[in-house]
């Protein structure tokens, strides 16, 4: 057992930038994570991050319009306000730090993305915007003495003592179990796309943070949402690789196997639109086209702009034999990022005192039913920040947790679990996906029923154990959450019920670990 004035557990953007603040603040922090930083989430964000740099408050209330417009009805109007008015502020303490973004000339360079009204997106190295935003991360937590880097771990149990946080219970890379010990611990896993087969997320991401919070005694919320990136790469024996939404921005157009620009049928700004309309007009042209891939088309812009403005793009689609300025990639939809999470206020509170959750495995309401392109770095700056100063502001950094034993987590049978992974990962595309229908959410909820029934307790936890568990846990909180909302809203969409019904539901879904729980209001 080891003792800490505060765990974070996660290192991409929002860890990162808690780790920053209560190390400031003088506490001794863990950051415990399943990769190195360099290999979270935000570390492969590519399009960039959204900012009204200016400050101007023009700008900064057309930032606010257009995410509540992609939000679809479901974003809460104070969590958006804190994120485009503290994100100007953190951005540019983040370039203090040392970021470097892309410039032409003097100025920054900003391009615009699907559902941006105009150009406010900052980026770097063309298309490695969150390796950069990573990279200068990393090196100011390397200048705070008391950060703790615990890398190589999977967390496979919250401690809880008294109803209180008091650490966490993680697997080591040696196999072993050992028990950290803080009163103050911050959630900051990222997402849960691995639980999909199709998914353009690393491998960590598989929902660990939402399931450990849920045993913890936490409430979910929006968990229907999960936003589908329109174009991913779509070669056989390639992994879904994510084309950048800037690359539409930047004039990509989308065509079908005829070269026809289809995108324009299910809405007059084509490809400019949210990200949910072109997926799902992506989804219905592949499924027209029996199940083979739709064409991005970069072809008619100029070979040196594309070279130098997406040069990571570029070589990953050449390694796969496909060269994007010569011949359109093939692309297709892919589980990309999660609306819904862990319900917290706007401070990254849970239910749990002393238990904080900031980044994508957070549910703020930000992002409401569909979040807006190169939103999701600043809400991980700005809410990483936001949840740290909280533990301190409560004063739960420091304070000395109660002793605490965490109940041991059901586990897959170890000879079945790789079956079972990918049982969970098709099904999930196929049942949970883009296209949604009642009976097919029913179904796939009861065969996650049973399977989670069937797990059980004395099983010696290993990382692929945990994570299929995790997953299990989260597909089964999306068909819950999937099933209840009778309506189609931003990223959720059901063929049977295809209208969206303000009157019953412009509300935030909620659920507990016996299932659903009473909505909350949009606020």
């Amino acid at each position: 057992m080891e003792r800490f004035d505060a765990i974070v557990v996660g290192a991409g953007v929002a860890g990162l930038r808690g780790a920053i603040e209560l190390a400031a603040a003088g506490a001794r922090v863990a950051v415990v994570t399943k990769e190195d930083p360099d290999e979270s989430s935000s570390s492969h964000a590519q399009g960039g991050i959204a900012v009204a740099l200016s400050g101007d408050e023009h700008e900064l209330v057309l930032h606010e319009e257009d995410t509540l417009r992609a939000g679809a009805g479901l974003c809460d109007g104070p969590a958006v306000s804190i994120l485009v008015r503290e994100g100007r502020d953190e951005v540019l303490r983040l370039i203090e730090w040392g970021a470097r973004f892309d410039r032409e000339g003097n100025r920054y360079h900003l391009t615009r993305e699907a559902a941006h009204t105009q150009p406010r997106i900052l980026h770097a190295g063309g298309d490695a915007t969150g390796r950069e935003i990573v990279r200068a991360l990393v090196a100011r937590v390397r200048r705070e003495p008391g950060v703790v880097h615990v890398p190589s771990a999977i967390v496979t149990d919250l401690l809880v003592a008294d109803g209180r946080a008091a650490g966490v219970r993680m697997l080591g890379a040696d196999g072993e179990e050992r028990d950290l010990r803080a009163s103050a611990v911050l959630l900051a896993t990222g997402g849960l796309g691995r639980c999909y087969a199709r998914t353009s997320n690393p491998p960590e991401a598989t929902g660990d943070g939402i399931a450990l919070a849920l045993a913890a005694g936490c409430v979910l919320g929006d968990m229907e949402f999960v936003q589908f990136h329109p174009t991913a790469l779509a070669i056989p024996g390639a992994p879904a690789f994510l084309l950048s939404e800037a690359l539409r921005g930047e004039g990509g157009v989308v065509r079908n196997e005829a070269g026809e620009r289809f995108l324009l049928a299910e809405d007059p700004r084509g490809e400019l639109a949210p990200r949910d309309v072109v997926a799902r007009g992506i989804a219905r042209e592949v499924a027209r086209q029996g199940g083979r891939p739709v064409l991005l088309d970069l072809t008619h812009l100029e070979a040196e702009f594309l070279e130098h403005r997406f040069p990571g793009i570029l070589a990953t689609c050449r390694s796969y034999g496909i060269d994007p300025v010569r011949e359109p990639i093939p692309v297709a939809p892919a589980a990309h990022y999660a609306m819904g999470g862990v319900a917290t206020d706007l401070d990254g509170r849970t239910g749990v005192p002393g238990l904080v959750a900031a980044g994508e495995v957070a549910a703020t309401g930000v992002h409401g039913a569909n979040r807006l392109a190169s939103n999701s770095l600043l809400e991980g700056l700005v809410f990483g920040a936001r949840a740290a100063r909280s533990l301190l502001a409560d004063g739960h950094v420091g304070r000395e947790p109660a002793p605490a034993e965490a109940p041991r987590r059901r586990l897959p049978d170890p000879g079945a679990a790789e079956e079972l992974g990918a049982r969970l990962r098709e099904e999930a595309d196929r049942d949970l996906g883009v296209l949604r229908h009642g009976d097919r959410l029913a179904a796939v909820l009861a065969r996650l029923e049973a399977t989670i029934d069937g797990f059980r307790e004395g099983v010696a936890p290993t990382r692929a154990l945990v994570e299929t568990a995790s997953c299990a846990v989260v597909l089964r909180a999306i068909a819950r959450a999937a099933l209840w909302r009778e309506e189609s809203r931003g990223a959720h969409f059901r063929e049977d019920r295809p209208r969206r019904d303000d009157a019953r539901f412009r509300v935030h879904s909620r659920q507990g670990p016996s299932g659903m729980l009473p909505p909350v209001p949009v606020i």
